[in-house]
C-alpha cells in the first residue's frame, strides 16, 4: 500500500500513538503507561488507537506480562467498615463461652444476621484451625486459641482498603485466603477480586517506522471533518486535512422500538378472536376454589386440588362468602346431582374448603363465572387468562402461563362444532402444520379431547383440553343449552408460531432475542 494512502487512513489518535514514537523510532520499545503519558490520551482513547494500528500492522506487541491484582468487593469494603463473617462468628463463639450460653448455628444466622452459607464457610475454616469445636446437640464451642485466618483477613481488609496490591506481594498464606475468598463465576458475594493487569510494550514493524518518519518529515496537519465557512473565508482549508468517509462500510445498526413478540403474540389471538365474533371475558388471578374447580364439578377430593398442583394464598386464606345461589345448587350436585339427572359424587360438600383462596389454575373459572352471569344465547366468549401452576420448569413446562380460554353456547352446538374450532386454532393462531386429537377425561367435560400440534424440533405438544361441558356444570349456573368449551396453552402455540425452542424465551429480557424474533402475522 502507498504511504500517502496509509497516512490517510489515519485516525488522529493513530497519528498520536505513532508520534510518540519519536522521528527516529528504530528499535524503541514503548510500554502502554509510557504511551500514555506521550500522547496524553484517555485510557480507553489509548486502548482503540492501539487495536487499530495493530489491525493495520503499523504496531506490534515486543512483550507481554500478565499480572494478578487484588482489591476489595464492594462487599469487601463493607467487612473492612464492620466485620467479616469469620470475624462476628469468632466474635459470638468467644462472648458465649465467657457467659456459659449455648451457641448453635441457627442461633448465628439469627443473631449475626449472615447467610447460612458464610456461616459455614467461617465455621469449617474456624474447626480446621482448631480454634471452634462441635459438640452434643450441634453447639459450637470456642477453644481459646487465636485465628490465623481471622487476623490474616483483618489484615488484608486493612491493606486493600486504600488500593491494589499484586497478587504475588502477599505472603502465601494471605494468598491462599484470597483465592478462598475471591469473586469467582456462580459466587459473586466474596470480599475480595483478583484481576488479571496486562503489561504490554509495543515497537513499531517496518511499515509502522515507514509512517512514523513520514509524519515526522512532513508534520502533523488539524484534522477537520467539516468544511465550514470560516474556513472557506480565511482560505485557511487549504492547510487542513480533511477526514476521509468510507461509503462502502455498513451504517450502524439502531436499535428501534419494538413490542415483545410474544406481546404482539397475544394482542394477534386477541384480534383474531374479536373479528371472528367472540366477546371477551375477564377475571381476577386470585379465586376461591368453588369457582376454580367445584363450579366446575371437580369433586374435592381430586388429586389436582392437592397443594402440588395449586397454589394458596397465604392471607387472607378464605373469602367471606360464595356467590347464592349458585353455592346450594352446586352443592347439591356434588352431593347427588341436584336436579342435573346425575348421582353427584356422593360425598359431603365442604362449603368452607370452597371459599378457599388460590392463585387461578386454569381458565375454566373465568368461563364459569360467565355462565353464572346470564351469557347471551346464542354465544361466543373468550379469554386470555394467566394461569399458575407448581410444575417443574423445563423447555416446555412453566410455572405460570397464558390458557386462551373459550365457550361456545346455543342450541345446535355439537362435538363436531368443537373439533372444527380446535382446528382452525390451532392452524390460524399456532400455524401449526400437523394436528391431531386424542380422547381425554375432564370432570366438567364429556366427551373431552386433548389438542396436540407437532412442533419442529419437540415433537408433537399438548396445546390444552377440550369438550362439552357436562349438565353438572352448566344447570347448577343457570344454563339450560349445550356449551362447549377449551383451555389451550397460548404459551405452546407461541412456541411453534414464532419458531422458539424453550418456554422460558417467551419472557426473556434479552434483547437481542427480542430484536431478531420476527412475529408470523
Amino acid at each position: 500500500m502507498d504511504i500517502s494512502a496509509i497516512i490517510d487512513s489515519l485516525h488522529p489518535l493513530e497519528i498520536k500513538v505513532l508520534t510518540a514514537f519519536g522521528a527516529s523510532p528504530d528499535g524503541v520499545t514503548l510500554a502502554t503507561e509510557q504511551l500514555a503519558t506521550a500522547t496524553e490520551l484517555e485510557p480507553s482513547q489509548l486502548s482503540m488507537a492501539i487495536e487499530w494500528l495493530l489491525a493495520k500492522s503499523l504496531l506490534s506487541v515486543e512483550s507481554e506480562a500478565v499480572t494478578p491484582v487484588v482489591s476489595l468487593t464492594n462487599i469487601g469494603e463493607a467487612y473492612f467498615e464492620k466485620t467479616a463473617p469469620i470475624e462476628r462468628v469468632l466474635a459470638a463463639a468467644r462472648e458465649v463461652a465467657s457467659t456459659g450460653k449455648r451457641l448453635t448455628i441457627p442461633d448465628l444466622q439469627t443473631t449475626e444476621g449472615l447467610d447460612p452459607s458464610d456461616v459455614s464457610k467461617a465455621v469449617g475454616r474456624l474447626k480446621k484451625e482448631g480454634v471452634l469445636l462441635i459438640v452434643q446437640g450441634g453447639c459450637i464451642e470456642s477453644t481459646g486459641r487465636p485465628s490465623p485466618s481471622a487476623e490474616a483477613m483483618r489484615t488484608l481488609l486493612q491493606q486493600l482498603h486504600n488500593g491494589s496490591h499484586e497478587l504475588d506481594s502477599f505472603p502465601e498464606a494471605h494468598r491462599q485466603l484470597i483465592q478462598d475468598h475471591a469473586v469467582k463465576r456462580g459466587n459473586a458475594k466474596e470480599p475480595f477480586r483478583v484481576d488479571d493487569r496486562v503489561a504490554r510494550c509495543f515497537a513499531l514493524p517496518p511499515m509502522g517506522v515507514t509512517a512514523a518518519d513520514h509524519l515526522a518529515k512532513q508534520g502533523v496537519t488539524e484534522e477537520v471533518s467539516q468544511l465550514s465557512p470560516e474556513l472557506l473565508k480565511d482560505g485557511s482549508w487549504r492547510n487542513k486535512r480533511f477526514r476521509k468517509y468510507t461509503i462502502s462500510l455498513r451504517a450502524p445498526r439502531i436499535g428501534t422500538g419494538k413490542k415483545h413478540p410474544y406481546r404482539e403474540f397475544l394482542d394477534t389471538v386477541k384480534t383474531k378472536l374479536v373479528s371472528m365474533g367472540f366477546q371477551e371475558m375477564r377475571g381476577s388471578l386470585v379465586e376461591t376454589e368453588f369457582w376454580n374447580m367445584d363450579a366446575l364439578f371437580m369433586p374435592q377430593f381430586h388429586p389436582a386440588r392437592d397443594i402440588h398442583d395449586v397454589y394458596f394464598v397465604k392471607e387472607p386464606t378464605h373469602a367471606t362468602s360464595l356467590d347464592e345461589p349458585f353455592l346450594s345448587k352446586v352443592t347439591k350436585a356434588h352431593e347427588n346431582g341436584g336436579t342435573t339427572g346425575s348421582t353427584g359424587w356422593g360425598y359431603k360438600f365442604d362449603t368452607q374448603r370452597a371459599k378457599r383462596l388460590v392463585l387461578r389454575s386454569q381458565g375454566t373459572a373465568v368461563s364459569a363465572r360467565t355462565l353464572a352471569a346470564a351469557p347471551a344465547v346464542p354465544g361466543k366468549y373468550f379469554s386470555i387468562a394467566r394461569c399458575f401452576r407448581y410444575d417443574q420448569v423445563d423447555a416446555t413446562h412453566a410455572t405460570d402461563f397464558f390458557q386462551v380460554e373459550g365457550i361456545v353456547l346455543g342450541e345446535d352446538i355439537n362435538f363436531r362444532t368443537l373439533l372444527g374450532l380446535l382446528n382452525l386454532f390451532a392452524r390460524e393462531v399456532a400455524q401449526a402444520k400437523e394436528v391431531k386429537f386424542l380422547p381425554a377425561y375432564f370432570p366438567f367435560t364429556e366427551p373431552s379431547v386433548e389438542l396436540h400440534v407437532r412442533h419442529p424440533r419437540l415433537g408433537w405438544m399438548e396445546l390444552g383440553g377440550a369438550g362439552l361441558l357436562r349438565p353438572e356444570v352448566t344447570l347448577p349456573l343457570g344454563v339450560t343449552v349445550p356449551v362447549i368449551a377449551w383451555g389451550l396453552g397460548l404459551d405452546r402455540m407461541a412456541m411453534v408460531a414464532l419458531g422458539i425452542h424453550d418456554i422460558r424465551e417467551l419472557f426473556t429480557d434479552n434483547l437481542e432475542l427480542i430484536r431478531t424474533t420476527k412475529g408470523i402475522f
